[in-house]
C-alpha cells in the first residue's frame, strides 16, 4: 500500500518509456573480423560485388530500362543551286572585301593579262606573202613594202600593202591589204613595181607618205 500511494518512491514508474533501469552490463557490438572486411574490398574492386553489378535495387526489382533515342531522319538532298554555292563557298569569295583589296586584285589581274599578250606575241609566227605590220616606236616613221598599182596622178603612186597574220585563236593564216597614196617626185614608179615607202609629214589630204625607192621593177 506504501508503494501504492507514494509514487515518487518507485524509479520504475518514473522513468520514461522504453528506458528502463539497466539491471546488467550492456550488450557489445557484434565486432567485424578483417578477414571479411578484405574480401568485400576485393569483391568491391574487381566488381565481383552482384548488387553493384547488376544495378538492381536491395528489393530485387528491376530498373526500367530507358527508351532509346530517335533516329535523326537523313538531310534532304541539295539542289544544283544549293551545290554551286557551297562550292562557291567552299573555293572563297573571288571579290575582295574591300575597295583596296578590289583595286588590288585588279592589279594582279592586269600583270596577268599583260604577261600572258606578250607571251602570245613573242610566239606569234607570220608567214606567207606580204609584209607584216611594222612595229611602231614614238619618233621613227613607219616603212612598208608594197606594190605600185597606178602612177596616173603627177608626183603620187598608190601603193597596195599586203598583210599576212595568222588568226589569235583559230591560227589560220589572214590576209588582207589596204592602199595608200604615196609621193614620187621624179615620177620613177610605174604600176607593178614593188617599192618602199616611209611616213612623212601631210603633203596634201591623202598623201602621208613618200617613196624611198624602187626594189624590183615590173616585168
Amino acid at each position: 500500500m506504501a508503494d501504492q500511494e507514494n509514487p515518487e518512491t518507485n524509479p520504475e514508474q518514473d522513468a520514461p518509456a522504453g528506458e528502463g533501469v539497466p539491471t546488467g552490463a550492456p550488450e557489445a557490438a557484434p565486432d567485424p573480423s578483417p578477414v571479411g572486411a578484405e574480401e568485400a574490398a576485393a569483391a568491391a574492386a574487381s566488381g565481383d560485388d552482384p548488387e553493384a553489378s547488376t544495378g538492381e535495387p536491395e528489393g530485387g526489382a528491376a530498373a526500367p530500362a530507358e527508351p532509346a533515342a530517335p533516329a535523326e531522319p537523313a538531310p534532304p538532298p541539295l539542289t544544283p543551286h544549293e551545290r554551286r554555292v557551297a562550292a562557291r563557298a567552299k573555293r572563297g569569295t573571288r571579290r575582295g572585301a574591300t575597295p583596296e583589296e578590289r583595286t588590288e586584285l585588279r592589279r594582279q589581274k592586269a600583270v596577268a593579262r599583260r604577261r600572258r599578250r606578250e607571251q602570245e606575241r613573242a610566239k606569234k609566227t607570220t608567214k606567207g606573202e606580204g609584209t607584216p605590220p611594222a612595229e611602231h616606236a614614238p619618233g621613227t616613221p613607219q616603212v612598208r613594202l608594197g606594190k605600185v598599182v597606178s602612177d596616173k596622178a603627177d608626183k603620187t603612186i598608190t601603193v597596195r600593202i599586203d598583210i599576212a597574220k595568222r588568226h589569235r585563236r583559230y591560227r589560220k593564216i589572214v590576209r588582207s591589204s589596204s592602199t595608200l597614196h604615196a609621193h614620187d617626185e621624179r615620177n620613177d614608179a610605174n604600176a607593178g613595181d614593188l617599192v618602199r615607202v616611209v611616213e612623212c609629214r601631210p603633203m596634201s589630204r591623202t598623201k602621208r607618205w613618200r617613196l624611198v625607192e624602187i626594189l624590183e621593177r615590173a616585168k
